[in-house]
């Protein structure tokens, strides 16, 4: 523990610094309150945080919905916002996260359609569960349209197919 560290827990905080953390952990709160069903189940919270993300979003009054965000920022407390805040940046199109992951499943795509079954061989290593005969299908189309110039959306599905996979395996 650094002497900073140290000096921090010593120190009260102010009821200003509180505030902020509480209106950062109601913010975090929020962001699981936008999220679609499947999302939410990947998210790491406790049994008692969904049932109040589920009546919040149930709910229509105003006054209520705060009362119920209000309470969704105190069970926050006890959760591991870091964690949360992992899941949240995953599921956010804007974040780094996101696009490294779109980035990485092109990079995949590409060797696919340009190499041969070494590429296949070592997509499946990486992704086990996949779907190897459907796999081979996708990528045979998408090198038919890359070599006869058409384009009949076989890199496209590829990608999709691909980005499915990914998905469950960090189901």
């Amino acid at each position: 523990m650094s002497e900073e560290e140290y000096n921090d827990e010593l120190e009260p905080k102010s009821k200003s610094q509180i505030k902020r953390e509480m209106d950062a952990l109601q913010q975090i709160g929020r962001q699981l309150t936008e999220l679609k069903t499947a999302q939410l189940a990947e998210v790491p919270i406790s049994e008692s945080l969904k049932e109040a993300i589920d009546l919040y979003n149930k709910v229509q009054h105003k006054e209520a919905r705060r009362r119920q965000m209000q309470y969704i920022g105190k069970l926050m407390r006890a959760e591991d916002e870091q964690a949360i805040q992992e899941v949240l940046e995953r599921f956010d199109t804007s974040s780094r996260a996101h696009a490294q992951a779109l980035h990485q499943l092109e990079a995949w795509r590409e060797r696919l359609i340009e190499g041969g079954n070494d590429e296949i061989t070592a997509f499946v290593a990486a992704h086990p569960h996949v779907e190897i005969q459907q796999l081979r299908q996708w990528v045979r189309k998408a090198k038919k349209d890359k070599d006869t110039g058409k384009n009949t959306g076989a890199a496209k599905k590829l990608f999709q197919f691909l980005r499915e996979v990914q998905e469950s395996q960090q189901d």
